[in-house]
């Protein structure tokens, strides 16, 4: 009977290494999941903007949401010479839901309002993702 318990001790063992292996992996995953951010917070996606990436560190794969008035704004994913000369170069990217939800590609990435002027007036966004 002895032999008996000491199975059961060593049962009790594996099962709780494979517990204790599960939950390295399982936070490990919880680790690298992206990140959900509101653009201009509480503010939403407006003239205020610009300045909101500022203390925060973004990773690829993380998901900007951009929350605005579709009828006033609207969200454009440029590139560089788009966002320095507010203009859409081909097959730049236009969200006019507003609540728009882009994933961030490694490196900058690049956003402009184009409706009524705004991007000449200062709406737009670069956001760095790691």
């Amino acid at each position: 009977m002895a032999r008996g318990r000491g199975s059961a001790s060593t049962s009790r063992a594996i099962v709780a290494m494979a517990f204790a292996v599960a939950c390295c992996c399982c936070s490990n995953l919880a680790a690298d999941a992206a990140t959900t951010y509101y653009v201009g917070d509480s503010n939403g996606w407006s003239f205020g903007s610009p300045s909101w990436p500022n203390g925060k560190h973004f990773h690829a794969g993380d998901t900007l949401v951009f929350r605005y008035v579709p009828w006033i704004h609207n969200v454009v994913a440029v590139d560089e010479d788009g966002y320095n000369g507010c203009t859409t170069p081909p097959g730049s990217r236009t969200y006019t839901s507003g609540d728009d939800r882009v994933t961030l590609a490694r490196g900058d990435n690049f956003f402009i309002c184009t409706r009524f002027g705004h991007c000449n007036l200062g709406m737009k966004l670069v956001v760095y993702a790691a």
